[in-house]
């Protein structure tokens, strides 16, 4: 019988101790309106997982949905820094 040895090194606590870079702090403070939109929509969309969502709860997913598309769009069409910008 063959023995099933890792091939790449552990992970251990040592390795998890770096702390993330300006240029990923900036990417997380861009995307901050998307994320905060998407959990939105998913705090309406739990709150109906285990009853019949009445008109409200149908109106607070649908307004949601539309907070997450707006926060992406505007994302989108934020120009990146160091990017040429588009006419």
């Amino acid at each position: 019988m063959k023995t099933i040895v890792a091939l790449q090194a552990l992970v251990t606590a040592a390795s998890l101790e770096i702390e993330p870079t300006s240029a990923e702090l900036d990417a997380i403070e861009r995307e901050m309106p998307v994320i905060t939109a998407e959990l939105e929509l998913l705090d309406a969309q739990i709150t109906v997982l285990d009853r019949t969502p009445s008109p409200l709860d149908m109106r607070r997913i649908r307004r949601a949905r539309r907070r997450v598309l707006v926060a992406r769009r505007e994302l989108t069409n934020r120009a990146v820094p160091g990017s040429p910008e588009v006419a």
